[in-house]
Formats: C-alpha cells, structure tokens, sequence
C-alpha cells in the first residue's frame, strides 16, 4: 500500500505522500481500501490532482476493488512557531506590505483572510496601520473588543479574527505617536491579544520601509511577506525598495501580487489596462527574481464593497476580483507550505 502511495508526488512539494507524512488512517478489508490523505493545507490548490493520482495508485494494486481516499488538511508550521514568539499559538504569520500607498493593500489583505478562512482555514488579520486603520471599516466591524484576564479578545468577522488600533480610538481621534511608541503598539496588539490557535496571522502594514515593518520583522518569526504593487514605474521603484528591506532581514518574499491590473467596465466587461501594459506586474517579479501569485482587475464595487465592510470574495463569490483572490490565496498557501519543509523532508504540523 505505502509502497504505491510512494510513487504519487505532491506537485507543489516535489515530494511523495508517504514521505511527507501525508497519509494516515490506513484501512483495509476485503479488498476495500480506505485512507486519509492530510494536506498541509486546507487552501491546497491541487487538492482534486493529489486525490486522484492517490485513488489510481491504490486501485492498481492486485486485489483492490474498492478505493475511498478522505481528504483532510493540518497546516505547516513555520520552523522555530509557534513556541517563544509573542504569539505561540499561530503557525504562520504573512505581512502583507507595499512599497507606496494607494495601491489597495488593505484591499489585497482582508481578501485574501476571508479567501483562505472560506477554504476552512483558521486566519487572523491585523490591521498595522497605526495612524490610519482601515481594517475596521473594511470588514465592517466598529465595537470594542472584550478583555479577558487582561487580554483583548479579537473581534470576528467573516470567519476571521481581528485586531486594530482602531477598535481601541475614537474614530476621529488622530494618532500623533514617535516611532517607540508605533513600534510598542504593535507588540501590544500581537503579545497583548488572545489570538487562539490560528493556521495564519496576516499582518496589514502600512506603505514604506520604517518602524511598523521593523519591529514586526524583529519581534515575531515571519513566514514571508506578500509585496502588492501596480503596474507602474514608480510603484514598481519602491516596492523594489521593501523588496530589499525584508530580504535583508532575511524575512522569504512569498510573492507579487498586480493590484488594479485592469480596469473591468461595469456595462461593457471589457478589461482595460490602466497602469500600464497586461503583464506587467508579471514581468516585475521576473526582473526582482520573486514569484508572481496573481493578478486583481479593478470594478467599481470593490470600493462600495469596503465602505459597506463585505470583502469582495463575500460579498460577490463569483467576480473576475473574487476569483482571482482566490486563487492568489491558494498560491500563496501553497508557497508557504513549501517553505515550512524542514530539514528531513518532512512537514512540521506542529
């Protein structure tokens, strides 16, 4: 039985089933074979592929006339998380950064939460943002959060935990904070709240290169950094710039993601590139030597959808935007279970 399962490969791991630890619950009786195959991830984009290579192996051995695989998933842990981090219950936490404002962070950042929380994974979301939290609004959350022996409980939306700043100020209240205390904030809202056990903690930081994204890279094991960006010069100038930052904190860069790749007429459908040519954001991962995840068209209501709170992959599950939220979110997964292969092989599930 082990000895077919050898044979079939995860196409993303380029490694076989059973050394990877992946198959459990081995049942055999009168020539009926059940099995469980548990995948490092619940957003494992070649799921169905895995399954069926596994069935065929299985029915080619003599004897077998009935085969059920189970699928099931048990997320990798970083190396080193969780355990002496300020966040031990979390395996993989993902900064989500930008070199410049205005290129829809946030936007890319509870999407992609919502995206991998609606694959049955559990996610959190922290808004790093300090002097302008938007997650708040984006995911249509505005109350306090509890205290529980002197820890924040994280509000929930959508599947998701959350935490910002902006659950703690008045609304209107403007945060005129030095660097020490930005840096102090976001240990806080890490050590400070009670996470639970989450699969990931994705961390919406602020545009640019200063204190948030530093103590963030200091303070927690990061698992890697997703770079959103247009396609345009400038754009690509400085997110070339945290490219290099958070490789010299030796932080993994998981991927490029094109935000507003293409304008989507909400009469027409036709898509128009606006910052530049198709393809562009694509080419940019090239020259930076860094995987490309995906591209996001831009349609007018992704705007109402974040002022209304409803990410688009929930508001509107089958949108040209939602889609390819997704499937960034698989990619991106799926990277980060290739990074978490330790040493032997093997993936810690920890």
């Amino acid at each position: 039985m082990l000895a077919a399962l050898s044979q079939v490969k995860d196409p993303e791991l380029g490694r076989d089933l059973v050394t990877l630890g992946m198959v459990q619950n081995v049942r055999v009786r009168d020539g009926a074979v059940g099995l469980t195959l548990v995948l490092t991830t619940p957003a494992c984009p070649m799921r169905g592929q895995i399954q069926e290579a596994a069935e065929v192996a299985v029915r080619g051995i003599p004897g077998v006339n009935d085969v059920r695989v189970e699928m099931s998933s048990r997320v990798a842990a970083r190396a080193g998380a969780p355990g002496e981090d300020l966040v031990p219950g979390v395996k993989n936490i993902v900064a989500v950064a930008s070199g410049k404002g205005g290129v829809g962070k946030s936007t890319v950042a509870t999407n992609l939460a919502v995206a991998l929380a609606q694959m049955d994974a559990s996610v959190g979301l922290l808004d790093a943002d300090i002097y302008g939290p938007s997650i708040p609004t984006m995911m249509g959350a505005t109350e306090r959060p509890a205290v529980k022996k002197e820890r924040l409980l994280p509000v929930a939306r959508h599947g998701v935990k959350l935490m910002s700043l902006g659950f703690l100020l008045e609304a209107s209240a403007p945060v005129i904070w030095r660097g020490p205390m930005v840096a102090g904030a976001i240990r806080q809202l890490l050590s400070d709240v009670d996470w639970g056990d989450l699969d990931y903690l994705l961390v919406d930081l602020p545009p640019g290169t200063g204190d948030a994204q530093l103590t963030l890279a200091q303070s927690v094991p990061l698992t890697g950094v997703v770079v959103v960006m247009t396609a345009q010069d400038v754009a690509l100038s400085i997110a070339t710039k945290a490219l290099m930052m958070f490789r010299k904190m030796d932080v993994p860069v998981l991927g490029v993601v094109e935000n507003m790749s293409s304008f989507v007429c909400p009469h027409c459908r036709e898509e128009t590139a606006i910052f530049g040519r198709e393809g562009d954001g694509e080419r940019a991962a090239t020259r930076l030597d860094v995987p490309f995840l995906g591209r996001v068209p831009l349609e007018p209501a992704i705007v109402a959808e974040g002022d209304r709170g409803t990410p688009s992959v929930a508001a509107r599950p089958d949108s040209r935007p939602a889609q390819a939220f997704r499937d960034i979110a698989r990619t991106m997964a799926g990277r980060i279970s290739i990074l978490n292969l330790n040493r032997d092989g093997a993936l810690s599930g920890k």
